[in-house]
């Protein structure tokens, strides 16, 4: 397990590109036949993915980082298949995942396994995972049955619709709030008008991407903005001070997950354009 720490927004004024990459962008995410995991500071997330293709690949815990026998001894996890077709079996029952099928699983789970229908088609699962203090049920959700806000127009280059999962008036968890972004064809800026939300922090993943396309993803405090180049497939840690928002050379899709003080998806603080520098 990779482990995160948290950074001063004075701090990061000083990083150079490397230092931005190392701190805050996660690479390497999907490795075939393993579970791998980020263990960030901020509000404890774990982030993680798995991808089994010739091999069942199970959840388990880094007992010296977690202090835990079991990774859901004291959390929950939200998981989307980015993937081909797959399932994930909890303590014995089995849940067919196809494409961003989210799926919650609730504190106390003891045994988390993945697996695919098609090793030449695998089914890819990320993870975001956060601490719990009370069981929800686990819920399986498709694209259609989740929450859908349609945003932005193709003249201001940001069309898009909004699928929430894991939020209060769909499924329920403890802290962890959980969906996915999907910008319609044309359109390649997402979250502008921008914002923070100093309650909580953030993590993108980005996928869908064209092959040889990138998202230049900004983040930073409003009036020091910096930014990261990110592929497909790659997430970025975003902390609590910092804006959130990228554009791509293409249209892509990404997942949000959030943790911290509060689940209103609406609390943020509005940044306008004309303040960013």
């Amino acid at each position: 397990m990779e482990i995160r720490y948290a950074s001063h927004p004075q701090e990061v004024k000083a990083f150079d590109t490397s230092r931005l990459r190392q701190e805050f962008l996660l690479e390497t995410l999907f490795v075939q036949d393993q579970l791998t995991l980020t263990y960030s500071h901020v509000d404890r997330f774990i982030i993680g993915g798995a991808v089994p293709v010739n091999q069942a690949v199970k959840l388990e815990a880094d007992t010296k980082t977690m202090g835990a026998a079991t990774f859901l001894e004291r959390r929950e996890i939200g998981i989307i298949n980015v993937g081909g077709r797959g399932t994930v079996t909890v303590d014995g029952t089995a849940y067919d995942m196809e494409s961003k099928d989210c799926l919650y699983i609730g504190l106390g789970a003891a045994e988390v396994v993945f697996t695919s229908a098609d090793a030449a088609s695998p089914a890819k699962f990320y993870l975001n995972s956060t601490p719990a203090h009370k069981n929800y049920p686990t819920v399986k959700a498709s694209i259609s049955e989740a929450s859908p806000n349609h945003l932005g127009a193709l003249n201001t280059n940001n069309e898009r619709t909004i699928y929430r999962y894991i939020h209060t008036g769909g499924i329920q968890s403890c802290q962890l709030v959980m969906g996915l972004t999907m910008l319609k064809p044309g359109s390649n800026w997402n979250t502008m008008p921008c914002h923070t939300h100093n309650r909580r922090s953030e993590v993108y993943l980005y996928f869908d991407m064209q092959e040889d396309g990138n998202v230049f993803h900004f983040m930073g405090e409003p009036q020091e903005t910096r930014h990261l180049v990110v592929r497909n497939e790659q997430a970025i840690l975003s902390p609590s001070w910092s804006i959130h928002s990228g554009v791509g050379t293409s249209a892509y899709t990404f997942i949000w997950g959030m943790a911290g003080e509060n689940q209103i998806f609406e609390d943020m603080d509005a940044v306008a354009p004309q303040d960013l520098r």
